[in-house]
């Protein structure tokens, strides 16, 4: 079943002197968020950023990717820690984003679960829609259980 989801976001003035909200989302689990150039490419001074929020949903998805994975070759995780850093280049755009995952699941060796990691970087459906970046790389580490 397809979900579309909704932000509504507004913007006064030029790119560069200007400044926007994210006014808020349909399912109002956030909002509202102020988004400025200068969060993009300077100091964030309490707003945010696209990056910043593709940042959190790129973790969110890998997560659930890779959750799904390992609990379906039998190891489901009893807790993942992840972070996404998207690097933003004015002019170039984003270059890079860098997936750190630090995995306790029970039953599992490190060569498994860096597989299933790199599976999840692979099949999680954001960071298909993200193939444009040039460089992602990965870290995942699994912690003692």
């Amino acid at each position: 079943m397809a979900a579309d989801r909704m932000a509504k976001v507004t913007w006064a003035g030029s790119l560069m002197e200007g400044s926007g909200r994210i006014e808020g989302v349909g399912s109002g689990a956030f909002g509202p968020l102020d988004v400025t150039w200068a969060a993009r490419t300077e100091t964030p001074d309490g707003r945010t950023s696209p990056e910043e929020l593709v940042a959190a949903a790129w973790a969110s998805c890998y997560s659930m990717a890779l959750s799904h994975g390992l609990a379906g070759a039998g190891t489901p995780p009893e807790r993942l820690e992840t972070s996404v850093t998207v690097t933003f280049q004015p002019g170039e755009g984003v270059t890079k984003g860098a997936i750190e995952v630090v995995g306790t699941v029970p039953g599992i060796d490190r060569d498994t679960f860096v597989a299933q990691a790199e599976a999840a970087k692979t099949g999680c459906p954001l960071s298909k829609a993200l193939t444009g970046i040039p460089e992602v790389t990965l870290a995942a580490t699994l912690s003692a259980v």
